[in-house]
């Protein structure tokens, strides 16, 4: 389905050298900060207390999140689970306090707010169990990464292939280094989102590279250079890339002004992922794929002359 269609191809490949320059750096910047500050990893990386209470009436989430705020724990974690009235809070280590003095502060501090909360239980989270939700969590990403290097590899002639992979590992990394710099809480949620930017990006990069590939099998193309294709197959596009990113993007705004602190970041890592999905698809897989020389020949192969003496009866 189309809204409209663009009749006179873009110029993209014109300024890929200006946008992949940006590109690099903005790449870099995120690997430095990423070294130099690194992520602000939530309780669930680095341990802490669980509480668990229960309210006879559903629970004010917002109003548990401020108390507990107001106690100086502004990294809390603080979510409805099983019922309305079930309220669980996550609190982050502190020197000098043991787990059952902070559960025991916070539980006052929620009764002076309501006095029929009642504590469910207490438990604590040791670095441990953080260390190994770190180890799988990049396990994770790992197998999706290698995952998605071994399907573009069969899907696609192998310049497609590495460019798409470099663009889709270009995304990962600006996500991550936005969470650095602004020391925003990288937690499991954000995780999930990252993962779900990779499958989100790569399905952008497959549907650009197969209108690429379309064009360049047109015999009408054929005297349109490789910078030309590229162009027209990306203006190709556009109308569908207009329709599924706007889409989504009111889909993940709409969690970002309305889903509370919960998926705050959670969207927020959607909403890079989008942006940058789209920018990488275009200025740096497709000029990348023209860099390392893509041509009509990679996807078609030539007719061999069939041989006079082929079929001649001996």
């Amino acid at each position: 389905m189309e809204f409209f269609r663009i009749k006179k191809d873009i110029p993209f490949m014109r300024h890929a050298l200006i946008f992949n320059a940006i590109s690099i750096i903005t790449f870099v910047l995120a690997v430095f900060f990423l070294f130099h500050r690194g992520l602000h990893l939530s309780i669930e990386f680095t341990g802490g207390t669980v509480m668990e209470v229960t309210y006879s009436q559903p629970a004010d989430v917002d109003g548990v999140r401020h108390t507990v705020e107001g106690l100086g724990y502004t990294d809390n974690q603080v979510q409805s689970f099983g019922t309305a009235r079930d309220v669980m809070i996550r609190l982050p280590t502190r020197k000098g306090i043991s787990s059952s003095e902070q559960s025991t502060k916070v539980l006052n501090a929620l009764k002076e707010k309501n006095p029929d909360v009642k504590l469910q239980r207490v438990e604590f989270v040791g670095p441990q169990v953080g260390d190994e939700l770190t180890h799988d969590g990049l396990m994770a990403l790992a197998f999706v990464v290698i995952g998605i290097m071994i399907y573009l590899a069969f899907r696609f002639e192998w310049k497609y292939a590495v460019a798409a992979i470099v663009a889709n590992l270009h995304d990962v990394i600006i996500i991550m280094g936005f969470f650095a710099f602004f020391q925003w809480e990288f937690s499991l949620t954000v995780l999930a989102a990252v993962l779900a930017v990779l499958g989100y990006s790569v399905n952008e990069s497959v549907v650009v590279f197969d209108r690429v590939r379309e064009t360049f099998r047109d015999r009408r193309c054929n005297r349109m250079t490789t910078p030309e294709i590229l162009n027209h197959g990306i203006t190709g596009t556009i109308s569908r890339t207009i329709i599924t990113h706007g889409s989504t993007q009111v889909m993940v705004l709409s969690m970002f002004f309305f889903g509370g602190p919960a998926l705050h970041y959670f969207a927020v890592a959607l909403t890079i992922g989008i942006l940058f999905g789209i920018y990488s698809s275009v200025f740096v897989a497709a000029a990348i794929a023209m860099w390392l020389g893509v041509k009509r020949e990679d996807l078609i192969k030539p007719i061999k002359e069939k041989d006079e003496t082929d079929g001649a009866v001996v």
